[in-house]
């Protein structure tokens, strides 16, 4: 019996032993989010083809005086941004009348030239482009107009829309 005994001891002690080592362990982390600053965006200029001509082409290029201007007002300094356009194939005019446009091009910049930052096309597929360090960004569209030997006169109208999103 005391044989019994010592191996009973023996045995709770280590289960108890075996217990202890057997706790649950936690540990902490920090939970954390980096809120950016709200975009703003503006539409400076519009795309202005100025006086076009019954079947001749007219083209405004991102540096021309007429071309179409955007801009980030207010962003996140050296934030990565997406630009993504909605464009008129043809612009309205009278007795809705349209003239095609296209062949779009465009140029975004960290400061306000149309030199030194990046040529792209204009589309809905996302284009990258970075804000500069104080969070601001200039983005410059051209297009051309293809009016047909008897294009309608008058003024013609169309909205071309840019988003930007970060990413």
């Amino acid at each position: 019996m005391n044989r019994f005994m010592k191996v009973s001891t023996a045995l709770g002690l280590a289960l108890v032993a075996t217990a202890a080592t057997a706790q649950a362990q936690s540990a902490n982390i920090n939970v954390t989010a980096n809120v950016f600053q709200a975009l703003t965006v503006v539409g400076n200029s519009n795309l202005d083809f100025g006086n076009v001509f019954p079947g001749v082409n007219k083209t405004i290029g991102v540096a021309d005086a007429g071309a179409g201007k955007y801009s980030v007002t207010v962003g996140q300094a050296n934030a990565n941004v997406n630009l993504s356009f909605t464009l008129p194939a043809n612009l309205i005019g009278p007795a809705a009348a349209t003239l095609p446009v296209g062949t779009w091009t465009g140029h975004w910049a960290a400061t306000d030239v149309t030199s030194g930052g990046t040529t792209f096309t204009p589309s809905a597929a996302n284009t990258a482009a970075a804000l500069s360090g104080t969070g601001l960004l200039f983005v410059y569209i051209g297009a051309q107009v293809t009016p047909g030997a008897g294009q309608a006169a008058g003024a013609y109208t169309a909205v071309a829309t840019m988003t930007v999103a970060y990413f």
